[in-house]
């Protein structure tokens, strides 16, 4: 089976199991969103959820943030991880916003990129999700998915990205990369599925029968 042809076979059984993509990170505005991208690095989406009512109660646009010590913001998001970088990256990239943008967050993935603790993926999110740009951001998560389906034979998120970009409609991207996400944490579980069990896994590697491989990114 060619790769087109298990890039068909995924769309089919992620548009039937997800045919609606609700963003896991709960915002009301683009730049709550862009905070919670933020802190969802190396941190679980529940987790983030759990904290970010606090945090936005305290500010939730970059005005307000600007205004407030790194030292509150890391009390609140601490139980995230990496909170000095984090609490640091979030009051500095508030100050940036309302100096240069005039509080509003670009939807121009360069720019985002340059902002404090905002990385390829994170602006990735950004604009697909609060923008609905086309993009395709590949985390971990997706790039082991990805080699598990055979889609990409990239040794990092950069290569993996790039594959999956070629062989998905750009149309489906945004939505793409939720059905991934969550596929992953229902079905195709780091520890679980080891390529051999669920229904996709199967469906494009009906032989396989021992654990696959991972290429480390």
């Amino acid at each position: 089976m060619k790769k087109a042809e298990r890039a068909r076979l995924v769309s089919k059984i992620l548009n039937k199991q997800y045919p609606e993509t609700p963003i896991p990170l709960d915002h009301d505005s683009v730049y709550t969103l862009l905070i919670a991208v933020l802190l969802s690095a190396q941190c679980t989406d529940k987790r983030v959820n759990e904290v970010t009512p606090s945090l936005f109660k305290l500010a939730s646009t970059p005005e307000k943030m600007s205004k407030i010590s790194q030292d509150k913001v890391y009390k609140i998001i601490k139980p995230c991880g990496l909170g000095p970088k984090k609490s640091n990256a979030i009051v500095e990239l508030s100050k940036i916003l309302v100096n240069k943008f005039a509080g509003i967050v670009p939807n121009d993935i360069n720019k985002l990129e340059k902002l404090p603790g905002v990385g390829h993926k994170t602006a990735s999110v950004v604009i697909s999700q609060g923008f609905g740009v086309p993009a395709f951001p590949v985390d971990t998560h997706i790039h082991r998915l990805s080699q598990r389906w055979g889609l990409t034979n990239g040794k990092n998120v950069k290569q993996t990205e790039k594959d999956l970009k070629f062989l998905f409609p750009i149309e489906d991207w945004n939505k793409l990369h939720l059905q991934i996400i969550y596929w992953g944490r229902e079905f195709c579980k780091a520890r679980e599925c080891y390529g051999t069990k669920c229904k996709i896994c199967k469906t494009c590697f009906p032989k396989r029968n021992k654990p696959f491989m991972h290429k480390r990114p």
